[in-house]
């Protein structure tokens, strides 16, 4: 019972950290859901809270934002990377990385098809206006995903032993 006390503590705590970073003033694409996808893969026992939890988060805050067709989209990349943390096991640079590559072909892959002619052309321009973005993204991704796992780390060894 306490463990889940715990746990529910800390989904919270990410719902809070989720809303915040994407309802405060950020730069574009610099956001901690990739983070989030990949801790909760790695330290929730339950895989569907795991799954859920990033997709509730971004969610939430598109009732503010506004929905479209392309959080769709948005949302089974998450779920794409949620499913990379649980194949991965153990968070590390390259799985950031992959991570960060696997929403940059989604998402963008959706504009495409979305917003863009169904051509050639049309794909070329999309990702290619589309590469000024994957900085933060990538950026966003490594220092989140840092910052969770790291915050987490020390919260459980100072706070969070047991006896």
């Amino acid at each position: 019972m306490k463990d889940l006390k715990k746990e529910t503590m800390v989904i919270i705590s990410l719902i809070v950290l989720a809303v915040a970073s994407r309802l405060l003033p950020h730069p574009p694409n610099f956001a901690p859901i990739t983070g989030i996808a990949l801790f909760a893969a790695a330290k929730f026992q339950s895989k569907l809270t795991a799954l859920l939890l990033p997709i509730v988060c971004l969610f939430m805050t598109d009732l503010i934002l506004g929905l479209g067709w392309i959080n769709l989209v948005v949302y089974g990349a998450f779920g794409m990377i949620s499913l990379v943390g649980f194949l991965t096991k153990k968070v590390r640079i390259q799985t950031v990385l992959l991570s960060s590559i696997v929403f940059f072909g989604v998402s963008n892959l959706g504009v495409w098809v979305l917003y863009y002619p169904l051509t050639l052309e049309g794909f070329m321009t999309c990702f290619t206006l589309a590469i000024p973005f994957f900085t933060n993204t990538l950026l966003g991704d490594m220092a989140y995903t840092a910052m969770l796992f790291y915050s987490f780390s020390t919260v459980k060894k100072t706070y969070l032993r047991t006896a």
